[in-house]
């Protein structure tokens, strides 16, 4: 067996390592950019299963008409399709959510699902991820052995918008929990930190805790960019 886990965020190779332990007779093979995924390298692969447990680009219809892709959304969709899942629910007051393991269709988010398992959002993106990581190495394992027939997607749809880095932005919350919440959902590598703007300044906040009555956490201050 072949197997192509794609991922665009560090931390996800560890799912590579994993796999790569507890089947040593299976070729697993790791991708981390939309360059390497073609048509051609994977002729040369021929992969039985393309796990993409967090893919921030479009699979094309060359791909995942001839492939069996998998794509893993950290929603219970229909419930939550689009983009900024962990920041979208969050933002929600939402803490408790599943992966849903989907065949990569045309529309976005909008395959049928091969399983699902809980996600707890509690603690900051990057903490998040990690545990996300585990859940869907978990995932990958029970579809590598059981071979699972999609099913449609049940319930009403909502959509989530990919959020923008203003809106990052505390200045309008109105509790403590919300200013911590934006803090910690945005607290991983690569990603805007929550932020204030006070006259000429910038401040971004992470490695946040939340205490009774007050909130601590790691500021850095910066000069505002100015439109040229």
């Amino acid at each position: 067996m072949n197997i192509i886990i794609a991922y665009s965020k560090p931390g996800y190779e560890n799912i590579v390592l994993d796999l790569t332990r507890k089947y040593p007779d299976i070729c697993i093979h790791a991708i981390e950019t939309p360059e390497n995924l073609t048509v051609s390298i994977l002729e040369e692969i021929r992969p039985d299963y393309i796990f993409f447990p967090h893919w921030s680009f479009l699979v094309s219809e060359s791909i995942y008409k001839k492939y069996n892709c998998i794509i893993f959304h950290m929603t219970d969709l229909p419930f939550g399709r689009g983009g900024s899942p962990l920041q979208n629910l969050i933002a929600r007051g939402i803490y408790e959510t599943k992966i849903s393991a989907i065949q990569c269709v045309e529309e976005l988010d909008a395959g049928p699902v091969y399983l699902k398992a809980p996600l707890s959002l509690y603690g900051n993106a990057e903490e998040i991820y990690l545990r996300a990581a585990s859940t869907v190495t978990e995932m990958i394992v029970h579809i590598i052995e059981t071979n699972p027939e999609p099913v449609p997607q049940v319930g009403d749809i909502v959509e989530f918008k990919r959020r923008q880095p203003h809106e990052g932005n505390i200045s309008e919350l109105e509790t403590l929990e919300q200013v911590y919440d934006y803090i910690r959902m945005l607290d991983a590598e690569g990603y805007p930190k929550a932020f204030i703007e006070i006259g000429k300044f910038v401040f971004e906040f992470e490695r946040s805790a939340l205490k009774e009555g007050e909130i601590c956490a790691d500021v850095r201050i910066k000069l505002k960019e100015v439109d040229k």
